[in-house]
């Protein structure tokens, strides 16, 4: 099905502990320092037009790779890739905090620039995301019937997509940082869909029913540009969802900040 690999990187390692990261509302790749419990591979994607897909998982510190765990597949922003999990992620310091009610393994996968949804071209990330990388965790191992999504920007409107559509009905939580989330068809990003009818079939507002019979998380930092449509986005459940609008901006910072009570939530709806 693909390759694998275990790569095992001690902090400090090359002098590379505490090495920075930059992002951007355009392009929200995180350059990341070493992380330790790490398993890399990549498959051939059908869905994504037979692009080689790289993944990445993390597994809590002393775990056997062959662990059955829940999973959180962790949704990466525009211009972001697998390897961003690595980033934003620390299950080492999770567990010694408390924070994790149980083990659980966070998972990041290559959705390019797509907004994770099927497209003009014939490509389908969500599908990816649904029919072949899922598939591919049980088959390690993981233990797929306890899922979670989580995501930022781009993979935060991709996780609330779809926890409605393509794994409707099979997510035990959803969490969101800095959603990439718009009203209208005019004002969203270049390339996030093909066109107005595009926008109107994925548009998440019209799927909040359904996004409310799962546990939801939202975060948003107050000067993040996507703000006034988180804000739009949360009142329109009949139970609010979790979580915060804080200080902060469409950072990695502000993400990594937000990361531990965004795990926290999910192994607790995980967790047994």
């Amino acid at each position: 099905m693909g390759t694998i690999g275990r790569r095992t990187v001690l902090r400090g390692a090359l002098g590379l502990a505490g090495a920075g990261a930059v992002s951007s509302v355009a392009g929200c790749s995180l350059l990341r320092p070493p992380s330790p419990g790490l398993v890399e591979g990549s498959f051939r994607s059908s869905a994504r037009g037979g692009v080689d897909t790289g993944y990445a998982v993390l597994y809590p510190p002393d775990s056997p790779t062959d662990a059955s765990l829940p999973v959180v597949v962790a949704l990466h922003g525009k211009g972001g890739s697998h390897r961003d999990v690595e980033g934003l992620v620390d299950l080492g310091a999770l567990m010694r905090s408390g924070t994790m009610v149980a083990p659980l393994a966070v998972v990041g996968v290559d959705g390019g620039d797509s907004y994770y949804h099927r497209r003009k071209d014939g490509t389908d990330v969500g599908a990816m995301v649904t029919d072949e990388l899922v598939p591919l965790l049980a088959a390690r191992g993981l233990d797929t019937s306890r899922l979670a999504l989580m995501g930022w920007s781009m993979g935060g409107y991709g996780a609330l997509l779809l926890c409605a559509t393509t794994l409707k009905g099979r997510v035990r939580a959803v969490s969101t940082m800095s959603a990439a989330l718009w009203q209208q068809p005019g004002l969203s990003a270049p390339g996030a869909f093909d066109d107005a009818q595009d926008f109107r079939d994925h548009d998440v507002f019209g799927l909040r029913t359904v996004i409310g019979a799962v546990p939801l998380r939202v975060d948003c930092g107050t000067s993040d540009p996507f703000i006034v449509a988180n804000r739009a986005f949360v009142t329109g459940f009949v139970e609010p969802p979790e979580g915060t609008f804080a200080t902060g901006g469409h950072t990695d910072d502000y993400w990594r900040t937000t990361v531990p009570a965004q795990i926290a939530f999910a192994s607790r709806h995980l967790a047994g």
